[in-house]
């Protein structure tokens, strides 16, 4: 049986004393090509992190497919990936909701979003191109901010365990606790 170390230098052995990098050896999962694919390599990163890109009961919410899962399919997840960013889904609330219905105590939600926050410093131009962008983009990218998610999220009974920022979009790490109080 073949066994796979991290080491501090992000590279992989197994115990072939073959060397992977991070993503090549995150690549040979199909849960995870389909991060990278979606993600790139920052939500790898961020999972990373988070340690948790080895997570064998991880399942992918896809932004490009939609899937169903009933909930036998969903009982062993310990982690689950929303790969649409926050400011796309048109009723988050709902959203959340449901998941709830269906995750578990303790289930690690991860996802991201573009903090309107963070965006107020890139200027008059841009601000104005992005507004323009999502006038005529069905996909309309909504103003939400570190307070707005975390209140959303809270609400709907999750703990935040980590938000962190990396090359414009926030990250966030959370674990559903069950109702809120």
């Amino acid at each position: 049986m073949e066994t796979t170390t991290i080491t501090t230098e992000r590279r992989a052995e197994n115990n072939f004393g073959i060397s992977k990098s991070l993503s090549e050896q995150a690549a040979s999962s199909e849960v995870m090509e389909n991060l990278i694919a979606e993600g790139g390599e920052n939500f790898l990163n961020y999972l990373d992190r988070q340690g948790l890109v080895n997570d064998p009961n991880t399942l992918v919410l896809s932004s490009n497919h939609h899937y169903y899962y009933d909930d036998s399919e969903l009982e062993g997840v310990t982690t689950l990936i929303n790969m649409k960013k926050l400011n796309l889904i048109s009723h988050l609330d709902g959203f959340l909701n449901t998941l709830c219905n269906v995750m578990a105590p303790e289930t690690n939600f991860i996802g991201c979003f573009s903090d309107s926050d963070n965006e107020k410093d890139n200027g008059l131009y841009n601000r104005l191109y992005k507004s323009l962008i999502n006038f005529l983009d069905s996909r309309t990218d909504k103003d939400i901010d570190r307070k707005d998610v975390s209140r959303i999220l809270e609400t709907q009974g999750y703990k935040i365990m980590d938000m962190t920022v990396i090359n414009g979009l926030t990250y966030f790490r959370t674990q559903y606790i069950g109702d809120a109080a």
